[in-house]
């Protein structure tokens, strides 16, 4: 189905969106590598969860793998932004790999803080997504202390009995709202609980669903671009949803239905952490395609946040003298 060209349309552009500091530091950290070492540089996991900057870093000779098994020993290896378990790395040690390890400050902190709790005898309740790599990570740190929630009803479900010693965490992606929801309830269930000093949702995250709200108001329609297996850009379109707005994630131009935005006047536009800003620049020319489009910010929000280049990396590149 095809769109009648429409008179005159805006798009309202999201402020802040896109590429966090964690993920730009995870792939400028494979593309140094690359130029470093050349090709090809083996990366455990999507490096970020984009299909597009996964396609990009292949075609420059990245190889993307699910486990360290896949990598011939003695390789260079990165770490996904997301982290992984003490047990993935003691396997590339076992394998002799050299890592360079592109996880997410934010996500290390979290990581940290588990070693902590856990060495204190707590018992940590971990609010996450079962499978994600991040969960995944974090868990192994303690698994014999943590437990996953991922939502109200499996507080009610928990049956670890009133231990004094309790904390919760979180994964950095979440939603605010809901994440807020599971704490209340932990709350009221163990009062005892304790939380993190400061909140692990991290400040990419807590901003691109601040960008949402605020502007979803002003619009009849909200396009997320970002895969599928991103959470925090699944995140971003569900926020829309449960404001009343109906709301389509995109990997990119191509998945646009017109008939989304046929009677839309104002399309509102936002990306998740991992999305680069090209995809928008694509979007925006789409619709330039399809009639006069007025293509605005609808705030400018600058984050101002930057992160050093994994430590690994920085010490090969001063041995190598760049």
């Amino acid at each position: 189905m095809t769109a009648e060209r429409d008179p005159h349309r805006t798009l309202l552009l999201a402020s802040p969106r896109g590429w966090c500091a964690g993920v730009e530091r995870a792939v400028d950290a494979v593309e140094q590598v690359l130029d470093l070492h050349g090709a090809p540089v083996y990366v455990r996991k999507q490096i970020v969860h984009n299909i597009h900057v996964v396609r990009d870093l292949e075609a420059k000779g990245a190889i993307f793998v699910e486990e360290l098994n896949e990598v011939p020993r003695g390789s260079v290896v990165v770490y996904s932004a997301h982290g992984v378990s003490p047990a993935v790395r003691d396997e590339a040690d076992e394998r002799g790999l050299r890592v360079i390890d592109a996880t997410c400050p934010l996500v290390t902190k979290v990581h940290m803080q588990a070693v902590k709790y856990a060495r204190n005898g707590f018992t940590i309740v971990f609010i996450g997504h079962a499978g994600h790599e991040e969960v995944e990570g974090t868990m192994g740190e303690a698994p014999d202390n943590m437990v996953l929630v991922q939502d109200e009803g499996d507080v009610d479900g928990l049956d670890i009995g009133q231990p004094e010693r309790l904390v919760y965490l979180t994964q950095t992606t979440l939603s605010v709202d809901e994440t807020a929801g599971i704490i209340r309830r932990l709350k009221e269930k163990y009062p005892q609980i304790q939380g993190p000093a400061k909140e692990d949702i991290c400040y990419a995250t807590s901003n691109r669903q601040a960008a949402v709200k605020d502007m979803v108001g002003e619009v009849d329609v909200l396009l997320v671009i970002g895969s599928a297996n991103s959470s925090n850009t699944v995140r971003l379109a569900d926020l829309a949803e449960q404001m009343g707005k109906p709301a389509y994630r995109i990997d990119d131009e191509t998945e646009i239905d017109p008939a989304w935005i046929t009677d839309a006047r104002v399309v509102g536009l936002t990306s998740g952490a991992s999305a680069p800003e090209s995809l928008v620049d694509r979007v925006c020319g789409w619709f330039r395609e399809r009639g006069p489009t007025t293509v605005r910010p609808y705030a400018e929000v600058a984050e101002g946040v930057r992160f050093m280049p994994p430590t690994e990396l920085r010490i090969a590149l001063a041995q190598a003298g760049r």
